[in-house]
């Protein structure tokens, strides 16, 4: 939750790099809470939840070029 929020800038740049790869080099996944959205652009996937339950789900636009390329059959 807020992984980023007392942080300086540089810093959550560091921790956001360091998430990107330990899903990258080790396949885990990370589930990130934020209300910042840059820090959730950082994402494959953006989720929204308003009232417990789930409002939208979007691939973030830094990824979504990926999530359209494995869609497309080929």
């Amino acid at each position: 939750d807020e992984p980023t929020g007392a942080l300086d800038s540089r810093t959550s740049e560091e921790i956001l790099r360091l998430f990107e790869e330990l899903n990258r080099e080790q396949g885990l996944t990370i589930i990130l809470v934020t209300h910042e959205r840059d820090v959730a652009e950082h994402a494959h996937e953006i989720i929204h939840i308003k009232d417990g339950l789930i409002e939208s789900r979007e691939p973030s636009p830094r990824h979504a070029e990926l999530v359209v390329a494995e869609e497309v059959p080929s």
